[in-house]
């Protein structure tokens, strides 16, 4: 297969997935139809290495993370991180509805190794998958060591079409209020995420003409190194993963007028970023084998079932506290089940089905967007990594 039949078939695929979101008003993420069909392929005439061959190997796809986090860290001020702390807490809340949920009733049907196992991918993404998945094998659990990369794999296709039906609840009632003058104006303009409010102050002095798509990558590059730099600095006292600093890094550098907001975005790159990061994602469908599904379905959609069910009574429990929307307490939880870039994705594909007014779409976004974003790194890039690294231990 060549380099350019395969990306033409990959692509078509990702396409075919808007399509359907498209038709469906995003009742149907576009990201879920494009994962079925994935899996198709792979299951018929895929060569296994299909998406490399296609030209998105793993490095170029670390490197469109590094790119895409940072940028996402323009997204959110200081001030918006620190007005996310409601989000953080339903969050966490979410999983600790997983782990209780898996626990005290999973043990039962699955045992306590196949729980231990399938706590972290669940919570999570790709590093804890393959933290438990190589632990299992470590400990003679072959059957294990799949199933962590299965339940990473598959997980979405429950997370997906959930968030998309909560996110749809949460923005109608958002624009009705919008429409009745509940929500202030002011609030609005002050939340707008994609607003350009900061300037680029540190670069004051240098002509608008010589701001080129080639400056504004170096200097979201150059953030993206000195994530990493200070992740191997940390290391020989602290493990913090280099994505997690991109996010605070970026959100630094926007606030010190060093980048400025959605700078991949405006070097006309961000469109082929996310082309090239969900490939690599998508990818992670070839472990999944006709033969290892059906061995490993029950356990599958059991755990997933359970888990999900965990999640939501616990964060319908601190919606009530909180006093936030049991709609989108519920679509915060559900990013431990995919994390980014799937996030943003179906919110921006959900704000764009139920609107095409400018002001409104201002309006979902400043109200949707941050704590889907927050809430994806919290869960996916930071928790569950964390919980990788005990759970291990007692297998």
């Amino acid at each position: 297969m060549s380099q350019m039949f395969a990306l033409s078939i990959l692509v078509f695929f990702l396409f075919i997935g808007d399509v359907v979101a498209i038709r469906t008003k995003a009742w149907v993420p576009s990201i879920f139809i494009s994962a079925v069909l994935f899996l198709i392929g792979y299951w018929t005439f895929f060569p296994e290495n299909i998406v490399e061959l296609a030209g998105v190997p793993p490095a170029v796809a670390v490197m469109l993370i590094y790119l895409l986090i940072t940028n996402m860290g323009t997204l959110l001020s200081v001030q918006e991180l620190i007005n996310q702390w409601k989000t953080i807490l339903i969050a966490l809340a979410g999983i600790l509805g997983i782990i209780t949920a898996l626990f005290a009733i999973g043990t039962f049907l699955f045992g306590s190794e196949t729980i231990i196992v399938a706590i972290p991918p669940l919570v999570g993404g790709l590093v804890s998958a393959l933290i438990m998945s190589e632990g299992a094998a470590a400990a003679g659990l072959p059957s294990l060591a799949v199933f962590a990369i299965v339940i990473y794999v598959m997980q979405g296709f429950a997370g997906y079409p959930l968030t998309s039906v909560m996110l749809k609840k949460e923005g109608n009632r958002l624009l009705q209020k919008f429409r009745n003058g509940e929500i202030d104006e002011k609030q609005v303009e002050g939340g707008n995420i994609d607003s350009d409010v900061n300037e680029l102050k540190m670069f004051k002095w240098m002509p608008e003409k010589y701001n080129t798509e080639f400056f504004k990558f170096f200097r979201l590059a150059f953030v993206g190194f000195l994530a990493y730099q200070v992740s191997v600095w940390l290391a020989p006292i602290v493990t913090i993963s280099p994505f997690v600093l991109c996010l605070l890094f970026g959100v630094i550098a926007t606030s010190v007028g060093f980048l400025e907001k959605h700078p991949l975005k405006k070097a006309n790159g961000f469109g082929f970023a996310i082309l090239g990061l969900m490939l690599f994602i998508l990818d992670g469908l070839k472990e999944a084998t006709p033969d290892m599904m059906v061995e490993l379905i029950w356990p599958l959609v059991g755990c997933i079932l359970i888990g999900v069910a965990g999640m939501y009574v616990f964060s319908l429990i601190m919606s009530k506290v909180l006093k936030v929307s049991k709609e989108m307490a519920f679509a915060v939880s559900l990013t431990a089940l995919y994390g980014f870039p799937a996030d943003y994705i179906i919110t921006n594909e959900v704000i764009n089905s139920l609107t095409q007014d400018e002001k409104e779409r201002e309006v979902l976004t400043s109200h949707m967007l941050p704590p889907m974003l927050v809430a994806g790194f919290i869960t996916v890039t930071i928790v569950s990594v964390i919980l990788a690294g005990i759970f291990v231990g007692f297998l």
